[in-house]
């Protein structure tokens, strides 16, 4: 067995995201099907729009909120199972080497389902139980109270249908990634070497710019997780904000802690990844006397842009996914205010942010300190 269960629990980072994803439309989707059984006792014109509304919320949220989370466990399962294959590359050559095929090992693969099944299970718990506290936020005043039903097939969508997408996704990248020479599995080799471009031999780059460059050339879908966490910083603090006025607190509060969650575990899990791959690299640097100073900045220091990036894309995000609520969604309702951009929001996250992102790299700073060229011989 190439892969197993305990391989499956270390993507904790999937686990995040699809708790994160099925514990939101746990309460939206189930408060939308519940909520349908009121709808025939509705009159007011008033009502009837503000009830259409709720309900086009319901679905905004979860096509948005699912879909683009969904998206982003895709992309970290595929990072894991790189990382994996590249880890491993030995130990699967042997076993090429010896007549096993590669749909016969991509299919062992198939337990990191595993991960997926805990938080879609986890986040489907979650999300039920907090459907009192929802349903009494979004029920509409003076209509029927909506009372909570369980829906055995959200059950199979949001739990079963993931786990199953997933660990067949699994395989499927697997394979495709496995279908490299048994050599170059067995000399540690699972992606070609590309060439770099003359262009770039001729630019007079120092050796920690140089270091700093192959380090986030080495590795992309990590600098891809870094804007991400700190989108999602950006995104769901500035957005949790504005909920307490166009919405409630209870949503707010929600939205708060998911952002906290996702953003912190998607920068951890990338930096983490940085430190543990350019352990020798940063051992071999102390060795020949460069300070702490120019190995946290050739490691880490070309990731800072990434961030910048990531929260500038947030701030719009949020804006614009607001703006078009307002606008389109609850456009016939009076009683929702106009929604403008919040500068004094803004420049509270922006500094929030810069003191979480900055606290991060002083941690991992402090972790870079303590690697020695005696302990990279050692684990290897």
């Amino acid at each position: 067995m190439v892969i197993g269960f305990k391989d499956a629990i270390k993507l904790i980072g999937v686990t995040v995201i699809t708790f994160c994803a099925v514990f939101v439309c746990t309460f939206f989707l189930n408060f939308r099907l519940d909520a349908q059984s009121i709808k025939d006792s509705i009159t007011g014109e008033d009502a009837m729009v503000l009830y259409n509304a709720q309900m086009s919320t319901a679905t905004f949220t979860c096509a948005i909120s699912g879909g683009f989370l969904g998206l982003i466990a895709v992309v970290m399962l595929v990072f894991y199972i790189k990382l994996y294959i590249a880890d491993n590359s030995v130990k699967i050559g042997l076993l090429k080497a010896m007549g096993y095929s590669d749909t016969s090992i991509a299919l062992q693969f198939s337990v990191f389902g595993v991960s997926v099944f805990i938080g879609t299970a986890l986040g489907f718990c979650g999300g039920f139980a907090m459907m009192p506290t929802v349903y009494n936020s979004m029920t509409i005043a003076g209509l029927p109270e909506i009372a909570i039903n369980f829906h055995f097939q959200l059950l199979i969508l949001l739990v079963a249908v993931p786990t199953l997408v997933f660990s067949g996704l699994a395989c499927l990248f697997a394979f495709l990634y496995l279908r490299r020479p048994v050599n170059e599995m067995l000399r540690g080799v699972t992606v070609k070497e590309k060439t770099i471009k003359k262009r770039s031999r001729d630019r007079a780059r120092g050796f920690l710019t140089e270091m700093c460059f192959k380090t986030i050339c080495s590795k992309k879908l990590l600098a891809f997780f870094v804007a991400f966490a700190c989108f999602c910083f950006s995104a769901m603090i500035q957005m949790a904000v504005s909920m307490y006025e166009l919405s409630t607190v209870t949503m707010g509060v929600i939205i708060f802690v998911l952002g906290i969650v996702v953003s912190v575990t998607s920068v951890l899990i990338a930096v983490t990844t940085v430190i543990n791959a350019n352990k020798k690299n940063v051992a071999m640097m102390k060795a020949f006397g460069y300070s702490l100073k120019d190995c946290a900045l050739s490691v880490l220091g070309g990731y800072h842009i990434f961030a910048a990036v990531g929260f500038a894309l947030g701030t719009v995000y949020q804006f614009g996914l607001l703006k078009l609520m307002v606008d389109v969604v609850y456009i016939d309702v009076l009683s929702i205010p106009d929604y403008g951009f919040n500068v004094p929001v803004f420049f509270i996250t922006l500094a929030a942010f810069v003191v979480f992102y900055e606290a991060v790299m002083f941690f991992y700073v402090y972790a870079i300190s303590k690697i020695s060229v005696k302990e990279v011989m050692t684990e290897n």
